[in-house]
């Protein structure tokens, strides 16, 4: 056959046809569709059923749909895993679990008897489609990602269901063909089941989180990782499949235990979410489409009866469900919707349901086309329904924010980060992005200052501005280039931060190069005396997203300081985005002023406080930092309130006892803007209530006159 003729034979069996079909599909049925308000998924799934084979049968549903189909569901579920907040997960681990016992117990009850009153069908029958509607897939997960709610509260919980509602499926369909094929229910599998999950889950974890450490601190690109992680979630599905699970549940398992090697600001999770969301999810989605057929409605009542009542069934029984929970745990009626949106979904349990019923007699071909067309109305219905709800609680959530005063006066950071070495470059954009917060649009300055025309140190330094830019660009982010001639680099850095307005600069720890150099160097000690402005020294000899844990010594009467909550909110921001604890070794007084600023911003972070009784325990802490360990030390200038003798020996103590510590050192800004309240107090108010007492109050105008007053001196000077 020639070409021409090939191309325009239906169903198209040439592969350039069949992935432009397909690419127009993705492309075309969202801004169609969502012109008619409807969700891009159901987009999907309609136009599946249009170009399928039971519709105008331009696509055949061949090996192409049933891999990519495959690898789409497993993405969705490790997507789902993967943008969870530990945190959050932790958080609400016990109403997922409860959640999810009370959304397969229902829908499993009122199944069997809804299938034995209306079908008058055998028990194993009844308990198999019972297990149809207690299952679910998270197929409208997608929208919940697009309006960035994974870590709402009612996500979190469903998502939890989901795993508990999919394996107690698997064992109720497992139990159904051990009585269809041995004619007894055999609790020894069931045992061995059990048994072998417990296995694969500590092997699993423990295996993974070995290698993606090991494999994550040797190998920074990109692409590299994006596919190591894929190859992990793969090897995860297939062993859930050799001892008896779904693949989906190996997927899942995989997010959860590569979750905080993948920061949520990352180049990999771009990657991640991007090959997902633009391929793979939507390749599912019209493969599903392509197995339903309406034709077989009109062929006879019957099987619109049959349909009618599994889907009322289901959807009736999670919406109950769902009611149940939102009453128990104290929720709204958007946090109700969602949850119900996001469990009422059908896909890929069900229709493995579906076609073990029909293998094994279980099943007529009434119900099992019936099961088909719940699946297009359930997926259809929950779309639609986590759309809308998910539309009314972002926006509460933006009424809320806007609300917050707090949190409409956070002054974002304009991050400047300085660049001399390819090496080093997109480790510290890396750090500077990982500390801004996620809502932080503002403009990157990326800077190499030269005061020669050295060769080598010019294309070295060219070199680096291109590492940085690329580390930033692949985020999404913009960022600014900056080559700067000028004197010596430490008035190139301090006049580009004032020209831009900065307010972090963020620069590479010094090496020092003979026995008489410094700690600092030249470079970082003429900085902290030129500038006010908040100053970051990095030095990470591991992948950034490998951290374990956050260790940071904060001096005494640190929180009177002007930038004390901006140093706070730094360090809260690269917490949540790692996904790890923080550890606040300080003086007792200090303790309230950090969880005022914390709890202030809602921080979603593990955070631990041990006391500091005299800045000897800085040495004898030591021992406690580990090599995943991120050691912050919030340094002072000489001017500053929290100075002291013990700070001015500060560089002698990181260079004797932690030389071979990731390190990342903070001198937080000094004075501010005159109208600016210090940060403390701020911080203070949050903790007691908005109605500060008198003697608050009094203490922070002292406090500012006190500021002013110093300001005003130190400029005559």
């Amino acid at each position: 056959m020639s070409l021409p003729a090939a191309i325009f034979t239906f169903p198209l069996h040439q592969p350039v046809a069949i992935f432009l079909l397909v690419l127009l599909i993705i492309l075309l049925a969202p801004l169609i569709l969502n012109r008619l308000k409807v969700p891009h998924i159901v987009g999907m799934i309609i136009a599946g059923v249009l170009v399928g084979p039971y519709g105008f049968n331009l696509l055949e549903r061949d090996a192409s749909f049933e891999i990519f189909g495959q690898v789409g569901i497993l993405y969705l579920m490790f997507l789902a895993a993967v943008e969870i907040d530990t945190y959050h997960l932790k958080k609400n681990m016990r109403k997922g679990l409860l959640f999810g016992l009370i959304t397969f117990i229902i829908p499993m009850a009122a199944g069997i008897i809804a299938c034995r009153l209306a079908f008058h069908s055998s028990w194993p029958t009844c308990v198999l489609i019972a297990s149809m509607y207690a299952s679910h897939t998270l197929i409208s997960y997608p929208i919940i990602t697009r309006f960035g709610l994974s870590n709402s509260r009612a996500v979190v919980i469903s998502v939890c269901a989901t795993i508990i509602t999919v394996f107690l499926a698997l064992v109720a369909l497992a139990q159904v063909v051990d009585v269809k094929t041995e004619g007894r229910l055999a609790w020894s599998n069931m045992l061995s089941l059990l048994g072998l999950v417990v296995v694969y889950a500590l092997g699993i974890g423990i295996a993974f989180r070995y290698l993606a450490r090991f494999f994550f601190r040797r190998f920074a690109d990109d692409v590299t990782q994006f596919i190591f992680v894929l190859a992990l979630v793969f090897v995860a599905s297939l062993l859930a499949q050799l001892i008896g699970l779904e693949a989906i549940l190996g997927a899942f398992y995989a997010g959860l235990v590569l979750n905080r090697f993948i920061p949520a600001r990352s180049a990999l999770m771009n990657r991640i979410q991007f090959v997902g969301n633009a391929i793979f999810i939507p390749y599912f989605l019209i493969g599903v489409g392509m197995l339903i057929n309406i034709g077989v409605i009109i062929k006879g009542w019957n099987v619109a009866w049959v349909a009618a009542i599994m889907t009322l069934t289901a959807l009736l029984s999670k919406w109950v469900s769902a009611f149940i929970a939102q009453k128990s745990f104290g929720m709204g009626t958007n946090d109700r919707k969602l949850m119900f949106g996001l469990t009422s979904g059908k896909a890929a349990a069900t229709i493995a349901a579906t076609m073990v019923g029909y293998k094994y007699g279980l099943l007529n071909e009434d119900m099992m086309n019936g099961a088909v067309i719940m699946i297009l109305v359930c997926s259809s219905v929950a779309s639609i329904v986590t759309q809308r709800a998910a539309i009314h609680l972002r926006i509460g959530l933006t009424d809320e924010h806007l609300r917050n005063d707090d949190v409409a006066k956070r002054k974002n950071a304009r991050q400047l980060v300085a660049v001399a070495n390819p090496v080093t470059a997109q480790g510290l954009m890396k750090m500077a992005v990982l500390m801004r917060h996620a809502d932080n649009r503002e403009r990157i300055t990326s800077l190499f200052v030269r005061n020669n025309d050295d060769g080598p140190t010019v294309a070295m330094g060219r070199s680096a501005l291109t590492a940085a830019h690329d580390a930033a660009t692949a985020l999404d982010l913009n960022v600014d280039d900056v080559e700067r001639f000028d004197m010596n680099i430490v008035s190139g850095v301090v006049n580009v931060a004032k020209e831009r307005d900065c307010t972090d600069i963020i620069v590479g720890m010094h090496r020092k190069s003979n026995i008489v150099d410094t700690f600092y160097g030249p470079l970082i000690e003429g900085l902290l005396g030129a500038t006010n402005k908040m100053v970051l020294m990095s030095r990470c000899y591991i992948a950034v997203n490998t951290i374990g844990r956050l260790v940071v010594f904060v001096p005494k009467k640190a929180e009177y300081e002007t930038g004390f909550q901006a140093w706070v909110e730094r360090v809260g921001n690269l917490a949540t985005q790692l996904g790890c604890r923080v550890e606040f070794i300080a003086y007792a007084a200090t303790f309230p002023y950090i969880r005022g600023v914390l709890s202030s911003h809602s921080y979603s972070v593990r955070v631990e406080f041990l006391e500091m009784k005299s800045w000897d325990d800085f040495i004898v802490y030591s021992s406690r930092i580990q090599d995943d360990d991120l050691l912050i030390v919030i340094g002072a200038r000489r001017t500053s309130v929290s100075f002291s003798s013990d700070l001015e020996n500060l560089p002698d103590y990181l260079s004797s006892f932690f030389s071979r510590q990731n390190l990342l050192v903070i001198y937080p800004e000094q004075f501010g803007n005159d109208a600016e309240m210090p940060a403390p107090i701020d911080a203070l108010t949050q903790t007691i209530g908005t109605n500060p007492s008198p003697w608050m109050l009094s203490l922070g105008r002292l406090r500012t006159a006190y500021l002013e007053r110093r300001r005003i001196r130190r400029n005559r000077h």
